[in-house]
């Protein structure tokens, strides 16, 4: 197996190089450094990373705006590195949809741990749905492959998250059935850390959203008022 390629960016020289060096040494991944905003696209389009390590302030392209970049295109994991506390629930959900956060001042430790957890949600978390669901499977318009993290509806491919993925898979596996934000919660993050209902809600909104745009016609995911959330039947 490849070591995992972490890119940092990040402006701020001495955080970056800390970074850097926890991560290449103790964390033993492999890593990339950027210091400019403007700089991460290009280098996503010619680079096969893991995992983005993004600082939300930054020069040229701030991390906002490179969240939704990057989610437009690709379902790389990203970790959002803030100062700001205020902006965690729009990190975690909104439209931006980045994985994780991690709040400023921060131990080179907690980064290599809350990365591992990332991947191992994206990555690892694979081979447990394959040895669990076997191979793919066809239901009404859905159609999910868990060894790829792929899910199909109505024929058109969906760009997921690994949240988005985790909770389009939960909810289609019982149509009808109302999941608790708590318990979307409990598959969003297998940490199980605390993190507002809006975090939930947000993620629900993106998925909402790429259901839609494959079928125009339908309400796929049911909101249930003051309880949480539940998949049409036309899902199973």
């Amino acid at each position: 197996m490849s070591t995992p390629l972490i890119l940092i960016v990040e402006d701020e020289p001495k955080i970056a190089a800390l970074l850097d060096d926890y991560l290449r040494g103790p964390g033993g991944y492999a890593t990339a450094v950027l210091h400019h905003g403007d700089a991460v696209m290009p280098w996503l389009d010619q680079h096969a990373a893991d995992l983005v390590l993004l600082d939300l302030m930054l020069p040229g392209k701030d991390g906002l705006e490179l969240c939704r970049l990057i989610r437009q295109s690709r379902d790389l994991p990203i970790i959002m590195l803030t100062a700001r506390a205020e902006e965690i629930d729009r990190l975690l959900g909104l439209e931006l949809g980045a994985d994780d956060y991690i709040c400023k001042p921060f131990s080179p430790r907690e980064v290599v741990a809350r990365i591992r957890a990332v991947l191992r949600r994206a990555g690892a978390a694979r081979q447990e749905q394959t040895e669990a669901a076997g191979t793919a499977r066809q239901k009404g318009l859905l159609r999910i492959e868990p060894e790829r993290y792929q899910a199909w509806v109505n024929g058109v491919e969906l760009k997921l998250t690994p949240v988005e993925f985790s909770l389009l898979r939960s909810l289609s596996s019982q149509p009808g059935r109302v999941f608790s934000r708590d318990q979307l919660m409990n598959e969003m993050y297998a940490d199980y850390r605390v993190v507002t209902d809006r975090a939930v809600d947000s993620h629900i909104k993106n998925l909402r959203r790429k259901l839609q745009a494959a079928a125009p016609d339908l309400e796929l995911i049911e909101s249930v008022y003051g309880v949480g959330y539940r998949a049409r039947s036309e899902l199973s």
